[in-house]
């Protein structure tokens, strides 16, 4: 009868410490506890896809402390060498076929191994514009995230961006991860709370900046030290309440979730425990594309253009788009440690 007592304690014990992930979570992961939340909201601010706000619950899991870095990625592309999208150069066919019919094709020219790069503008523009200030860059991708002749050497513990869905998938893969639903990226970046900010509710400071966004005037002038603009070793700020890192500013970073521009509303009719997102993608504003969310917000974020660093702010990307302002990071599942 002891024995069967003492056996039923150790039960009951490794259960409290396994179900609170103390002890037994993977290195460099932070334990998320299952609970509800408010996901979305109806603030006055908010865009439509922000709506309505509506109850979720979810199942406790791991989440990496930090986007993803340099160094971690560059250990995926030495084991497995692993190409990325944007070392290669895109499929006509694949680029069509996200457009409306009709559309003319790109040069040739332009078919080559290429990523998304921020350049600053040389004076004020209008900031419906973002082509203004992007450009496809031949040569730039993750080892060399303003193109050729620069590169990370320095910049280990930055995030690694030029990144698409299909890379962060196949590293996530490699890792034995998965990328995060994007009910569990907002649940982990309130922190227990609900703040509008993973800082709290008092707005970005240029004085004392709470996260790496864009300080000055967007997009020409950088009020930074040396008019520096870029992404920030990944423990630069301060972690939000569950000890997560970047959960705002420096690089936006993928869900596993297909965007749908009406999702919110549908999601608000049903039963919301580990919402997995819509089972199709739609954009209004670019109906024959298919994207991916994007949350968290990165450098080039400011009041003045893009609040992504908003908790409740969504970002919707085609998932072959790779950019030097994007990266990523993983979850587990408790029921991933034995696979």
């Amino acid at each position: 009868m002891l024995q069967a007592n003492r056996t039923k304690l150790y039960f009951l014990l490794f259960f409290v410490i396994f179900s609170k992930g103390w002890g037994v979570g993977p290195p460099g992961m932070v334990w998320i506890p299952s609970g509800e939340f408010v996901m979305g909201t109806d603030a006055k601010e908010c865009r439509t896809d922000e709506r309505p706000a509506h109850r979720v619950k979810l199942d406790g899991f791991w989440m990496d402390a930090t986007p993803v870095t340099n160094r971690q990625f560059k250990e995926f592309v030495e084991a497995t060498n692993y190409i990325t999208t944007a070392e290669k150069p895109p499929a006509l066919d694949e680029l069509m076929s996200q457009v409306p019919p009709g559309t003319p094709p790109p040069s040739q020219e332009a078919l080559v191994a290429a990523s998304l790069v921020f350049e600053p503008t040389k004076g004020p523009v209008s900031l419906s514009n973002p082509a203004a200030w992007w450009k496809w860059k031949p040569g730039a991708n993750w080892r060399h995230p303003l193109g050729p002749g620069s590169s990370i050497e320095g910049k280990e513990d930055h995030p690694v961006v030029h990144v698409s869905w299909f890379d962060a998938c196949a590293y996530a893969k490699w890792a034995k991860k998965r990328l995060p639903t994007e009910a569990e990226w907002e649940y982990a970046a309130l922190g227990g709370k609900e703040p509008l900010f993973v800082w709290g509710d008092e707005e970005f400071s240029e004085e004392h900046p709470q996260a790496n966004i864009w300080q000055g005037a967007f997009p020409y002038k950088s009020t930074k030290a040396k008019g520096v603009h870029g992404t920030t070793p990944v423990k630069t700020y301060k972690p939000n309440a569950y000890g997560l890192y970047d959960m705002a500013g420096n690089v936006w970073q993928w869900c596993e979730d297909y965007y749908h521009a009406l999702y919110y509303k549908e999601a608000a009719k049903a039963d919301c425990t580990n919402p997995q997102g819509p089972a199709a993608s739609f954009d209004p504003q670019e109906p024959f594309a298919i994207k991916r969310v994007q949350r968290g917000g990165s450098f080039l974020c400011h009041p003045s253009y893009c609040k992504g660093y908003r908790i409740k702010a969504r970002m919707k990307t085609s998932p072959d788009t790779s950019l030097n302002h994007t990266g990523f990071r993983c979850v587990m599942s408790p029921t991933m440690l034995s696979t």
